[in-house]
Formats: C-alpha cells, sequence, structure tokens
C-alpha cells in the first residue's frame, strides 16, 4: 500500500506533536516552588494561641468550600455564626471573619490565587480590602 503525500503528512504530523508537547518539554519537569502566605498580620501577632476556625490542612485545602457552606446558612437559613469543634463562636463572614485576621489579602489570599491561576468569585459581590502600606513597601516605592 502506498501512502501518497506521505512526507507532508509526516511534517505535519511533527509539527502538531511538536507544539502539543511543548508545554511538557518546555518545562522539563521544573515548577515553581509553591507560595508561603504570611501571617504576620497585627491581629494575628497579637493571639496568644494562632488558630483558625478550621486545620491549617483543611483550611488550604477546602476553604472554598466552607466560604460556600457559610453563603448557605447566612443568606438561606440567617445563621450568622459558626461554632468550631473547639466551642469558638466566629461570624459567618468573609469580610469581619476571615479578612479581620488575614488583613494582608496580597500577601495571602491573592499569592496562592495568582500561583494557580484562580480568579475567585469572592470579590463579585465583596469589597475587595484597602490594604494599608508598611513602612518597609513605603521604602521600597511600591
Amino acid at each position: 500500500m502506498k501512502i501518497y503525500d506521505a512526507k507532508p503528512i509526516l511534517v505535519g504530523l511533527a509539527i502538531f506533536l511538536g507544539i502539543t508537547t511543548f508545554p511538557f518539554w518546555y518545562n522539563g519537569g521544573k515548577a515553581s516552588p509553591p507560595p508561603e502566605p504570611k501571617l504576620d498580620t497585627p491581629v494575628i501577632s497579637k493571639m496568644e494561641k494562632k488558630e483558625c476556625v478550621a486545620s491549617k490542612d483543611y483550611m488550604r485545602k477546602s476553604h472554598m468550600a466552607l466560604l460556600n457552606e457559610w453563603r448557605t446558612e447566612a443568606v438561606r437559613k440567617a445563621n450568622r455564626y459558626y461554632v468550631t469543634a473547639g466551642g469558638k463562636l466566629y461570624p459567618v463572614s468573609l469580610q469581619r471573619g476571615c479578612l479581620k485576621c488575614h488583613s494582608n489579602k496580597a500577601d495571602f489570599c491573592d499569592q496562592c490565587h495568582n500561583y494557580i491561576g484562580l480568579k475567585p468569585y469572592c470579590w463579585d459581590c465583596h469589597l475587595s480590602p484597602q490594604e494599608k502600606k508598611t513602612t518597609t513597601q513605603v521604602a521600597e516605592g511600591e
């Protein structure tokens, strides 16, 4: 069996495979290191016992599920407070709850969201917090 126009077909296949596999071999298996969110806010530094509404691992993996659950509880059931397993009471609010402690949105939220290329829809409804520049940022000209 003879394939007519075999050379252009094989060249086209080679170009196609080169373009589609380019992201894999260009990186060579190297990935940028994951970000380390900064927890050095004034509210957190004043805490005797540094704890969040859930464990660090849970919050890293499932904070969006928790926020969605909070939204449902607050909007549909008028439940405005969340009680942790330890019995501590937190307001069910992104701005009055989470961002009260994590006031450094650029160094905390945005750092991880930008790393994975995610633009969360939190800011479609909530106002983005206005961060105060630290003396280091002012000195660096940011």
